[in-house]
């Protein structure tokens, strides 16, 4: 059996063979469908899920591994999650803020994360116990205090038309934090807390890939994950709120708009 070092090492050749498609098919994508509402798949979705595969396949043939486009279930032994090209919808318009998000779970936690952003030649990883990196070097959450001082994230969920939580959540943030930013992956959101570019970031309608390696990243920089009401994080609770730590509860309170003034 593979140490961790050599495990990551796997993560992080999957995790850049991955970007390499998303170079090589940027601006050049011919396939593009749907399979919901807003939300899109690619060719290259498709084909860096397969090279990803492969790669952690042939390296631990009794794993199981779960992919945003060729599914799979969690299992509470040695899992994949994979989220090949996050951020699908810039990367279809050419807006170059897109990622592949590879995380390695035991019992459905996270122990070892990787974030490949290729346009940026940015590669963040963590591994449970031992930190969280970019290109190698120590990364660590922001020390805002207050949201009033805060630049926070969020993103919305394909559906969003049909639960208002978000939206009226984003219009509370305005009002008390000194900007709302909405990039459009969940992924490289969740990097930004780790390294302090973003102060906090909450979202719904998440799946496992999401958000499998970028809250271990937070966390392993010295932040805080939970669900947005509070509750425990879990990779399948499909809700998320990710912070410095120092401002989590308030925060969350900024977010906690009296039922009656929802939409």
């Amino acid at each position: 059996m593979l140490g961790m070092d050599e495990t990551l090492a796997v993560a992080l050749a999957a995790a850049k063979a991955a970007g390499a498609l998303h170079l090589e098919g940027l601006g050049r994508v011919r396939q593009v469908r749907t399979k919901g509402h807003n939300d899109l798949v690619t060719d290259v979705d498709v084909a860096a899920e397969a090279a990803i595969r492969a790669i952690i396949g042939e390296a631990f043939p009794d794993h199981a591994i779960v992919g945003e486009e060729s599914g799979g279930t969690l299992t509470d032994g040695p899992c994949w999650v994979v989220d090949p090209l996050d951020g699908t919808t810039n990367y279809a318009h050419g807006f170059p803020f897109f990622a592949v998000s590879i995380a390695w779970c035991i019992d459905r936690k996270p122990v070892l994360g990787v974030i490949h952003q290729a346009t940026s030649r940015e590669t963040f990883w963590a591994l449970e116990g031992r930190g969280a990196f970019l290109n190698g070097q120590p990364i660590h959450v922001s020390a805002v205090p207050e949201p009033s001082g805060a630049l926070v994230a969020t993103g919305f969920a394909a559906d969003v038309g049909l639960d208002p939580r978000n939206t009226t959540e984003f219009l509370a943030a305005l009002k008390k934090v000194q900007a709302v930013r909405r990039p459009g992956s969940a992924a490289l959101d969740l990097a930004a807390v780790a390294c302090g570019r973003f102060d906090a970031f909450w979202e719904y309608g998440l799946a496992p890939w999401d958000v499998a390696a970028g809250a271990l990243l937070v966390t392993e920089a010295g932040g805080r994950v939970s669900a947005v009401d509070g509750g425990s994080f879990a990779l399948e609770a499909r809700t998320i709120l990710a912070s410095n730590g120092l401002l989590h509860e308030t925060f969350r309170d900024v977010l906690t708009v009296p039922a009656g003034d929802q939409a």
